[in-house]
């Protein structure tokens, strides 16, 4: 990662570079791949210090954060919890980003809330009963099954399929 720390309208201290240096060095620990990290610390005669991090990511996300204060290091100390939330929400949002939602299989589809391992049962099944199906075959399945929502099948192509019960009574097909 490239640091770069730069002073504008005052000179910047040995400490004050030493500070913004270990406070940049904490936002490592969220491994989200930065590309970059400037920080540019800046006097105005109204508003005491304005701190600005610049961190750039690798997939060209880039958060800009600035935060003012009378006192430079309160000004740092505000600015880099404002950057640790931004990485950690970009963070969550990385981790858990969803393919496919509940919402698409229907009204009367269930997800498994808790599953307890202790109590958890597995149950071999006869892959007899499950024969590869057909595009007919797998609506009549649907048709007849009250508890199933969806059935797996080959196509013509033999690429594999799903075929969905929705709320509305019709079929979808993925």
């Amino acid at each position: 990662m490239k640091r770069s720390i730069t002073g504008r309208h005052f000179e910047l201290t040995e400490a004050i570079k030493n500070y913004a240096h270990s406070a940049v060095d904490a936002v490592e620990k969220y491994n989200l791949d930065i590309t970059s990290a400037n920080t540019v610390i800046s006097k105005s005669e109204k508003k005491g210090f304005s701190v600005e991090f610049i961190i750039n990511l690798k997939d060209k996300n880039t958060i800009v954060i600035t935060q003012n204060d009378k006192d430079v290091y309160a000004a740092i100390d505000l600015a880099i919890e404002r950057v640790k939330k931004a990485l950690r929400r970009h963070a969550d949002k990385i981790k858990g980003h969803r393919i496919m939602s509940f919402k698409d299989l229907g009204m009367e589809a269930e997800a498994v809330s808790e599953l307890d391992v202790e109590e958890t049962e597995i149950v071999p099944m006869d892959l007899e009963l499950h024969k590869p199906m057909d595009f007919d075959e797998a609506i009549e399945a649907l048709k007849n099954e009250k508890k199933r929502q969806f059935i797996v099948f080959n196509d013509h192509e033999g690429i594999m399929r799903v075929m969905y019960k929705r709320a509305d009574g019709k079929f979808g097909l993925y």
